[in-house]
C-alpha cells in the first residue's frame, strides 16, 4: 500500500489517513468501517478507538493498525465500494506523518558524498535531528529563509518505524519498519558549517519535504537496492543506489535503538549520495523559483518549488 495523509481541498477539516488506489485515494477509516459492517460487527459505530482517522494517531499505533488498513484496502478492491474513493483534484496531500515524535537524520552515509564534501568516512553513524517545524508535505513550497545564502538539496530514503524499537538486533531490524518514503534533507550550508554542530542549518522552518506517501514493507522487500535520484529544474544532480550506503538500514536501526527508543511513526533519514549543490564547481545553491524533484525506485517522485520565506 501507499499510505497518504489527505484532506478535502475545499474543506477546513483535519487531515485523514488514506491510501492510493491507482490515481485515486481511499479513505481508510471509511473503508475499515465498511469492512466491519460487512461482517456485522458492532465496532463499526465506535471505530475511532480501533482505527483512527488522524494520521498521527494511526502511525502511533503502528504495525497492528497497518495490518487492518491492508485488510480494508483489499475489501474495497474486491467489492469496488466507490463512495470511499476520492480523486486527486478533490484532495490536498500532507506529509504522511505530520507529527512524528522524532526525525533522526544520518550524515556522511554514502562514500562518494563524503569524498565530495572533503571529509572522512565515519567510524560510527553521524546522527543529528530535525523537528516538526521543518517538515512539509509533498506539494508544499520549500521556504528559503533570508538567513541563508547557501540552501542545498539532499535526496534521502526515509524509514518510518512501525513498532517500538529498543535494543533491536540488525537481524531483526526490518521487522520494526512500517514502510519507506522520500525525504529532502534541505540544508543551509552557511549556517550548518559555521559551528561544529549542524542543527541550525538542518531544521529551518518549512524546509523539509517528506512524502508523497509511505510504501509499506510488503511492497519493498529489499531497501538495499533502490535507485535514488534528484533533479533541479529538470537537470539530474544526484544518481546513486541505496546499496552504496555505508551503514545500511538494519545496522542503523540497531545502532539508534541502542541509544534511543524508537516509537511508531518515527522517521529515519538515511543519508544522501553525491551530487549536492555545495560540491559543484562552482557551487549551485537553490534560489527562488527553483523546482527540486526527487525519485526513489519503488516509491515514486516528489517535486517541490523553492520560494523566498
Amino acid at each position: 500500500m501507499k499510505l497518504v495523509s489527505y484532506k478535502l481541498r475545499n474543506s477546513p477539516g483535519d487531515y485523514r489517513i488514506g491510501c492510493m488506489f491507482e490515481e485515486k485515494v481511499i479513505d481508510l477509516q471509511d473503508a475499515y468501517r465498511k469492512l466491519l459492517l460487512s461482517k456485522q460487527e458492532k465496532d463499526s459505530n465506535t471505530i475511532d478507538h480501533i482505527f483512527p482517522a488522524s494520521p498521527e494517531s494511526f502511525y502511533s499505533i503502528g504495525s497492528s493498525v497497518i495490518a487492518k488498513a491492508r485488510e480494508a484496502y483489499d475489501y474495497i478492491k474486491e467489492n469496488n465500494e466507490e463512495d470511499v474513493f476520492l480523486t486527486k483534484e478533490e484532495i490536498i496531500l500532507d506529509t504522511p506523518n505530520p507529527n512524528p515524535s522524532k526525525v533522526i537524520c544520518v550524515g556522511k552515509n554514502y562514500a562518494d558524498h563524503v569524498a565530495e564534501m572533503a571529509s572522512d568516512i565515519p567510524e560510527f553513524p553521524v546522527l543529528f535531528a530535525k523537528f516538526n517545524n521543518a517538515i512539509i508535505g509533498p506539494d508544499d513550497a520549500i521556504e528559503k529563509s533570508s538567513f541563508t545564502k547557501k540552501l542545498d538539496y539532499e535526496v534521502e530514503l526515509a524509514v518510518v518505524i512501525g513498532k517500538e524499537a529498543s535494543h533491536v538486533s540488525k537481524e531483526d531490524a526490518l521487522n520494526y519498519i512500517a514502510g519507506y518514503t522520500i525525504g529532502n534533507d534541505i540544508s543551509a550550508r552557511d549556517l550548518q558549517k559555521r559551528t561544529p554542530q549542524w542543527l541550525q542549518g538542518k531544521t529551518l522552518d518549512r524546509s523539509t519535504p517528506i512524502g508523497p506517501w509511505v510504501v509499506t514493507i510488503d511492497e519493498i522487500e529489499d531497501p538495499a537496492s533502490l535507485s535514488i535520484r534528484s533533479y533541479v529544474n529538470g537537470e539530474e544532480r544526484q544518481s546513486s543506489n541505496t546499496s552504496h550506503l555505508i551503514f545500511d538500514i538494519p545496522y542503523l536501526i540497531e545502532f539508534i535503538s541502542n541509544l534511543i527508543t524508537l516509537k511508531p511513526g518515527d522517521i529515519i533519514l538515511t543519508g544522501t549520495p553525491d551530487g549536492v549543490g555545495f560540491a559543484m564547481k562552482p557551487p549551485q545553491f537553490l534560489k527562488d523559483g527553483d523546482v527540486v524533484a526527487l525519485e526513489i525506485e519503488k516509491i515514486g517522485r516528489m517535486e517541490n518549488r523553492v520560494i523566498e520565506g
